[in-house]
Parts: structure tokens; C-alpha cells; sequence
């Protein structure tokens, strides 16, 4: 009998727990994904990290599974792809990019980062920037293009890791669909819990193609947004030197 303590909406559509093997080996990719996320109570925003869910030789299958998806929205847009040489394969190159590319932040695990101890007892400003980064809004999956700055005031526990690295995570993170304020958050998360400094402080500033190219179409407007954590939260001074040490950055 269907629980009473759950909406209708809700029993519609939660996958049957406990599915043999070969009838996940059934279903689609994104279905086999889908059901592990679910089942273990995982949640799958669009910025969210998936790949402990996703099983090799999947993300093959889910390449193919959204090309012909891709190819439903053209057909549907009244394209003639069969003898349009220029759209022929545009299903394929688009399925391609959204999986091993401009979100290939949600269906990868985080690279490798090589940490170092702090041995020298370093407790001076470090700044890292600009990187650039790439990103989608997750409202229209247009394209965000910008530049990170990042602030660390390190302590004799900090680790430390490679001057790349810091570029390697904030490609991991931004690689997704998501919104500007969203993403400088998780990325500070992430340096904080791996760098552990006393002081943390990213700016990120970005143009937003969802404005430039639809919309408003604005194309001089940019958003400019910062996370502050711990000394630089607390001490003015500091926070100061940081924003006046940023190079190669926009003024207003």
C-alpha cells in the first residue's frame, strides 16, 4: 500500500529501491545515475558534483543520450539537420561540450592537489590572480566569463598547495551550471577546508552573456561579487590591502 504520509507527486516519481543489476543494466545512463543519486538521498542541483554516482563508461552513454535529446530540441525548432551540412552534427559537438566541457565540473571528481606543510611558517598576504574562469548561468545556460582573485593569509598549519592548483579548482568549480554568488562560495568552501589559513578572500568579476546577448542586451555590465573569511572579515586593514593589491582589475 502507497504511504499515506507521502504526496502522490512524490510517489509518482521516486525510483523503486532496491533494483537488481540487470534491470539498472536496462535503463538509460542518466536513469542509472539518477536512481543512485536518489537512493542514497543525494542531492543533483545543477551545481552540484555527481562523479562518486557515476560509473565508468557512463558518461559515454550519457554523451549519447543527450545528443539525441539535443537533436529532439532541433527538430523541434524546425531544423532540418539531415540536409543542413552546417547542423548535421551539432547534436553530437553539443552533448560533447555540456558533458566533457563547460560541465564537466559536475560529472568529474576533483583533480589531484598536492598539499604541502607550511615549514617555513609563512603568515604574509599571498594574493592568486586573476584566473580566469568560465562558467553558465543556470537560468539559460548562457555563458559567464570572468576572473577570480584569491586572498590567503596562511598560518603555521596551513597547507599549501601549487600556484596551478588554485587555477585547477576554480575550473573544477565554475565548471557547471550555476549562478555568480553560488559559485564564490563553494570555491571559498573548498580552499578553506583544504588550505585552512587564518584569513580567505576571493573577489570574482564576470560578464554575463544572459545579458549581453539576450534580454537587456547590455554588453558594458559586469558583476563583481566577494566572499570574505576569517582576518579578512575581521580586520579592515587587511581587507584593504587585498583590494588594493588586485591587478589588471576593472574600475567602476
Amino acid at each position: 500500500m502507497p504511504s499515506k504520509n507521502l504526496p502522490s507527486t512524490v510517489l509518482r516519481t521516486a525510483p523503486r529501491l532496491f533494483r537488481s543489476e540487470s534491470e539498472l543494466a536496462q535503463m538509460s545512463a542518466s536513469e542509472r545515475i539518477r536512481y543512485r543519486l536518489v537512493t542514497a538521498d543525494k542531492r543533483h542541483h545543477a551545481n552540484d558534483n555527481i562523479a562518486d554516482f557515476v560509473r565508468e563508461g557512463e558518461l559515454e552513454e550519457l554523451k549519447a543520450e543527450v545528443a539525441e535529446k539535443v537533436r529532439e530540441v532541433l527538430r523541434a525548432l524546425v531544423i532540418d539537420t539531415e540536409s543542413d551540412h552546417n547542423t548535421h552534427e551539432t547534436a553530437k559537438r553539443v552533448a560533447k561540450m555540456y558533458v566533457d566541457e563547460i560541465f564537466q565540473g559536475r560529472y568529474r571528481p576533483m583533480p589531484a592537489v598536492t598539499e604541502f606543510p607550511n615549514a617555513e611558517r609563512l603568515n604574509e598576504l599571498m594574493i592568486v590572480g586573476p584566473i580566469t574562469v568560465r562558467s553558465a548561468c543556470s537560468h539559460h545556460l548562457c555563458p559567464i566569463i570572468g576572473r577570480v582573485w584569491i586572498g590567503i593569509l596562511p598560518n603555521e598549519h596551513s597547507n599549501l598547495i601549487g600556484l596551478s592548483k588554485y587555477a585547477r579548482i576554480c575550473d573544477w568549480i565554475m565548471s557547471r551550471p550555476q549562478i555568480q554568488e553560488e559559485a564564490v562560495t563553494m570555491l571559498a568552501n573548498e580552499l578553506q577546508d583544504r588550505v585552512k589559513p587564518d584569513g580567505l578572500a576571493i573577489v570574482m568579476e564576470a560578464d554575463h552573456f544572459c545579458m549581453h546577448w539576450r534580454g537587456v542586451k547590455d554588453v558594458e555590465s559586469a558583476m563583481v561579487n566577494s566572499v570574505m573569511r576569517g582576518a579578512f572579515l575581521k580586520d579592515p586593514n587587511l581587507r584593504r590591502e587585498f583590494l588594493s593589491l588586485l591587478p589588471n582589475r576593472r574600475k567602476g
